[in-house]
């Protein structure tokens, strides 16, 4: 029994039953396929059946505004993902008349979708034999062929797509690339994988080995920036505070947030108080403060490691340009600011 069988024998048995799994219309899947790039199926699939609910068709995901969108996004993380996901969808409904494109040469073209998501969309909707390469496929290929080459190499990336493409059953690569991701995801598992009971044991490389632990080889991350974020919480005497857009390119693009102060590094309560002097926020107002969170709450990112203080600022005049406490929920703000605003009693 060659590698291909053992694979879709061993997922006919363990899949798990995911409603992507239950249909072919292209939508559905892009949906799916977008909303678990980077993220957990456990934690995906409520965003996905939200998503299908609110938006059924691409229509009306192009119809909505965008702050919507980022709203019922908020949690996910990545955000420049759910903007992707707007913009295409008014790609696909206002210039190909809410036809989806049904090739994989077609599909990778779109905003935001690359040669993964581009393959699965392509062999899961339309049943092209392309091959589908995530972190799972990765981890099994490297795993059960021995394979040490970087996976995340220029080298790595052609040859595991080679490989994966050379292993593909053709007669139902939609099956074979669901096969695979699920094997890597249920049984060759990143920590203790399954490998007493895998099919793949008696020619798995790494398990004849012993470099289960060491497999797949990837390069260094970039190096971690540290930040350190100072939000200023506005109290004012009508019960209303302020909150600002990010419209720069970068983190958070378009979501909304309490009026931000960036330091050096983590300010004390006197720290504090010199540092409000001169700034332009704070400048000529009267207020009192106090920290919400004596330690910084560290949210970490890709690439930066965010240092955070919240900073509650009790005015004793109105706010101008303020929203009411009670509108705070209507914004999508990244999941930090969420949190905060789910824990702190504001009151009326």
């Amino acid at each position: 029994m060659n590698f291909s069988k053992i694979i879709i024998n061993w997922y006919s048995a363990h899949k798990r039953d995911l409603p992507w799994r239950k249909t072919q219309n292209p939508y559905h899947i892009w949906l799916s396929e977008i909303i678990l790039q980077q993220t957990q199926v456990k934690q995906g699939l409520p965003y996905y059946l939200k998503f299908v609910e609110v938006f059924p068709t691409v229509f009306d995901l192009a119809d909505s505004d965008e702050q919507k969108v980022l709203k019922l996004w908020q949690g996910l993380g990545y955000y420049s993902r759910a903007r992707n996901l707007h913009f295409t969808a008014k790609y696909i409904a206002e210039e190909l008349n809410g036809n989806f494109p049904n090739t994989y040469k077609d599909i990778v073209k779109l905003k935001g979708v690359g040669d993964y998501t581009a393959s699965a969309i392509a062999s899961f909707a339309f049943s092209e034999v392309t091959a589908v390469v995530d972190g799972n496929v990765y981890r099994v290929l490297s795993r059960y062929f021995g394979i040490d080459t970087p996976i995340n190499s220029t080298q790595g990336i052609k040859g595991f797509k080679a490989l994966a493409t050379e292993l593909i059953d053709k007669k139902q690569p939609a099956k074979f690339n669901q096969a695979i991701m699920e094997f890597g995801a249920q049984q060759c598992k990143p920590k203790n994988p399954y490998c007493i009971i895998c099919p793949l044991q008696e020619k798995c490389v790494a398990f004849q080995t012993n470099k289960i632990e060491n497999l797949p080889v990837k390069l260094k991350k970039t190096k971690v920036r540290n930040r350190f974020f100072n939000y200023l919480v506005f109290l004012d005497a009508n019960h209303k505070t302020l909150v600002e857009k990010r419209t720069k390119k970068g983190i958070w693009q378009n979501l909304y947030q309490f009026p931000l102060i960036e330091s050096e590094k983590s300010l004390s309560i006197d720290e504090f108080e010199t540092f409000s002097k001169s700034s332009e926020i704070l400048n000529g107002k009267t207020f009192d403060f106090n920290l919400y969170n004596e330690a910084d709450i560290i949210h970490k990112l890709s690439h930066q490691h965010l240092h955070t203080k919240f900073w509650i600022i009790q005015l004793e005049g109105e706010l101008e340009n303020a929203v009411s406490y009670s509108e705070l929920k209507e914004f999508p703000v990244p999941a930090l600011i969420g949190e905060f605003i789910s824990k702190f009693k504001f009151k009326n």
